[in-house]
């Protein structure tokens, strides 16, 4: 089984198209202005050392190098051994809300980073428990499968934001169906379901959807994130708060009531979150209390790495790549004429 080490720095790899497409546009801009001298056919050859393709070649050596020296630092690595081991703990589940709404800074610094924070602080204080993570706004999106690799679950979790869905929305009842479907898998295990989200949006089939999760042995948690009061949402791609039709600023509030009938359907808890460590406790406490089966599961113990080898491959493309020559930029030392423009 092959994985990457430091997954995010793949996200550097978007930085390939972008080059690819700066020196199109490069390309382009030079044929015109190529164009404004004379007849293209006849401009390059004036050009000291000028060789068709060498550009292209050189671009194309750097993007490879680049996309190596990326796949390296990412570590690819592949499980080497083995081990079966026996491990009591519970699956927990995590349906965090990425809709704009949680960017409303009604709680220090967003509603957003508040909630990412809680799932940390969890996280790090569990022990033997599996951990999984939801995204949801318009629609759900499985992130992160449950797992006991808690590196990989805050790895997704770091990444979590409104640009990772592209519907918007607050769909709380497909959140809880998606995670339904996710922890019904394994019938050995207890299972756990913790919401966060700001409620905003009324869905009425959430707590429906929670009784049904209740029947498969799952019970739900719903953590309120932000105030009765509300606050203005900030929008990125406007860089000022988000108005509605009549021009008034929108103003996101708390929707309490939605979150307590959830978790009354659910059979768990409500809570506000104003303190991190104080939550993540009382949520702990509650989960911990539930019967902690035991399950048999395989697991690599070591991992081979493989960054050696594209990182070597990259620093042998950069060297090809130094080794042809730029194009000189003066004129040779032919006279360009006023005929030799009228044959152009």
């Amino acid at each position: 089984m092959f994985t990457f080490q430091h997954g995010t720095f793949l996200w550097l790899l978007l930085l390939i198209p972008v080059i690819l497409f700066l020196y199109l546009r490069f390309l382009r801009w030079r044929k015109q202005r190529i164009q404004y001298m004379g007849n293209p056919r006849l401009i390059p050859g004036l050009v000291k050392g000028k060789v068709a393709g060498r550009g292209t070649t050189k671009l194309v050596l750097v993007a490879a190098a680049l996309l190596f020296g990326i796949i390296g630092l990412a570590n690819l690595q592949m499980g080497k051994d083995t081990e079966r081991i026996s491990r009591k703990g519970v699956d927990v589940m995590f349906a965090l809300d990425v809709s704009k709404s949680m960017l409303a800074k009604d709680i220090s610094p967003d509603r957003l980073s508040r909630a990412k924070l809680l799932i940390q602080t969890m996280i790090d204080k569990m022990n033997g428990d599996r951990t999984g993570l939801i995204l949801f706004a318009g629609r759900a999106y499985l992130q992160s499968p449950l797992t006991v690799d808690y590196n990989n679950t805050k790895m997704m979790l770091s990444t979590a934001g409104p640009d990772v869905v592209p519907t918007q929305g607050t769909v709380l009842g497909d959140a809880i169906e998606m995670a339904d479907q996710a922890l019904s898998q394994d019938n050995n295990r207890a299972k756990v379901v913790v919401l966060l989200s700001d409620g905003e949006d009324h869905d009425e089939k959430a707590a429906e959807m929670a009784k049904e999760a209740v029947k498969r042995g799952i019970i739900i948690h719903t953590i309120g994130i932000g105030s009765a009061t509300g606050a203005p949402i900030y929008d990125a791609a406007t860089g000022r708060n988000k108005i509605d039709q009549q021009g008034n600023e929108v103003i996101s509030k708390l929707n309490e009531p939605e979150l307590k009938s959830i978790a009354s359907a659910g059979k768990g808890t409500y809570q506000l979150l104003n303190n991190n460590n104080r939550t993540a406790n009382a949520l702990l406490e509650a989960i911990n209390k539930m019967e902690a089966k035991q399950s048999d599961m395989v697991i690599f113990a070591q991992y081979k790495s493989y960054f050696q080898y594209f990182l070597l491959i990259t620093v042998v493309l950069l060297l090809i790549d130094g080794l042809i020559p730029s194009a000189g930029k003066s004129v040779k030392t032919k006279k360009i004429t006023t005929d030799t423009l009228k044959e152009a």
